[in-house]
Parts: C-alpha cells; sequence; structure tokens
C-alpha cells in the first residue's frame, strides 16, 4: 500500500482535519442537533473556469437554496487548477444534501458522511 502523501492525499487531510475542528466546534451544541445533523465530505469536478465567477451574491444564493432542504455549506478547498472541490456540509441526511446540490445545479462526484471526530492533540 502506498501511502506517499500526493497534493490530492494532502488536500484530503486538510478536509478531514477541518472537519475534526468543526466538529470540536459543534461540540457544545444540544443533543438534539448531534443527533439530527450529520456532516459530510463533498467532492465536485468542474470545467476550467467554472469556479471563476464564484462571488458573494453566488454564495448567498446557493447558502439560500440549501437551507430549503435544511443543508449548511461550512467551507470548501479547491485544488490547484479550480476543477475540483472538497467541501464540507452539515445536513440531516444524504438526499438532503444530494438535493440541495441539484436545486443549485452543483455536481456531487462522491459524499461521504465523516461523523468521527479525529483530534489533533
Amino acid at each position: 500500500m502506498n501511502l506517499a502523501m500526493t497534493p490530492l492525499r494532502a488536500l484530503a487531510c486538510a478536509v478531514l482535519c477541518t472537519a475534526a475542528l468543526a466538529g470540536l466546534a459543534s461540540a457544545g451544541n444540544s443533543h438534539a442537533s448531534v443527533d439530527t445533523t450529520h456532516r459530510y465530505l463533498i467532492q465536485r469536478s468542474f470545467p476550467k473556469g467554472a469556479l471563476d465567477g464564484l462571488d458573494a451574491v453566488t454564495k448567498a444564493k446557493v447558502n439560500q437554496t440549501n437551507a430549503r432542504f435544511g443543508v449548511k455549506w461550512l467551507i470548501s478547498y479547491a485544488s490547484g487548477d479550480r476543477t475540483k472541490t472538497f467541501c464540507i456540509y452539515e445536513g440531516p441526511t444524504e438526499e438532503a444534501i444530494r438535493q440541495a446540490a441539484q436545486a443549485n445545479h452543483l455536481p456531487i462526484d462522491t459524499i461521504t458522511e465523516v461523523p468521527v471526530t479525529l483530534d489533533a492533540r
């Protein structure tokens, strides 16, 4: 098994670390939100240049649409060529994440639920 630290593996590690930090930040929330909200890592592929128009207005529109499905976009990372994104979302179900993405006309390559927080301390 080759465990060399490729750029993609390094990005995935950064995303998982951010997810872990997000989990720590939300640890103080009530038990009800822990039981009904799940954290997901979404990988998306875009044509070259598709992310160039991503501005505050577009982000607000995405967040507004997400809210209709009980979904919250926490953070995203993009590959160097800006053709892949790795996004951390919270939502009630994987299906809600998919419905929000479809309503926002956003592609999904993979969705992975990331419920486990690994503390680096």
